[in-house]
Parts: C-alpha cells; structure tokens; sequence
C-alpha cells in the first residue's frame, strides 16, 4: 500500500517542482554552486518532505504545522527564483513556466491548509 503522503497531489507537485528547480540550476555559474544554487535547493526540497513528515502526524493541527512549514519554503523558493531571473541565469521562458509551476502549488497548499484548519 502506497504511503498517504505518496497520494497527496501538493507532495506530487512538489516533488516534480523540485526535479525541476534542480535541472534549472545545474546551469547555473559554477561560483553560485555554494550560494544560490545550494539556497534554491534546500528550499525547493523541503516543500515535499516537509509534506512528507506532516503527513505521518496523527492529528490534522500536527499536519497543518508542516503544510505551514512547506509554504513558507515555496515562497523562499519563489524569491530564489525571481532573483535567478533577474540575475540572467534562468531563460525567460523556463521562468515563466517554473513560476507558473510554483504559483500553482501555492494554490494547492492554501487548499490543504484550509482543508486541515476546518
């Protein structure tokens, strides 16, 4: 049987996002490897394992805590990739669709929060 959190469209998303964040930085200049690219990474990772560990609470306040947790790292996730942008190191276009991306996970995780808090 599939874990609980494996069946959670905001985890799924998450994870894909964070495929993505990583493929975008390995184009990144190799002197950001310690500074923006590690930052991005860290953050892009914890949306879905954070997602993850909530999960496995047993009480939906306990879960509410972690998707609280889990926004706040897709929003450093988003600031990350603004300044990316605007620093040059991500394509407009891959920007756009990458922010598109994280704008609807956003979506998905008000969504859950709501969903826990009621």
């Amino acid at each position: 049987m599939a874990k609980t959190f494996e069946n959670l469209e905001a985890w799924v998303k998450g994870v894909q996002l964070a495929v993505d964040i990583y493929r975008i930085t390995r184009k990144f200049p190799k002197e950001e490897v310690y500074g923006l690219t590690s930052q991005i990474r860290r953050a892009v990772i914890s949306i879905s394992s954070n997602l993850a560990e909530g999960a496995g609470r047993p009480s939906k306040k306990d879960f509410g805590r972690f998707v609280n947790i889990a926004i706040g790292s897709l929003n450093e996730t988003e600031s990350l990739l603004i300044v990316s942008s605007k620093l040059g190191f991500i394509h407009q276009d891959v920007y756009l669709e990458t922010r598109g991306n994280v704008e609807e996970l956003g979506r998905i995780l008000n969504g859950l929060k709501k969903y826990l808090n009621s």
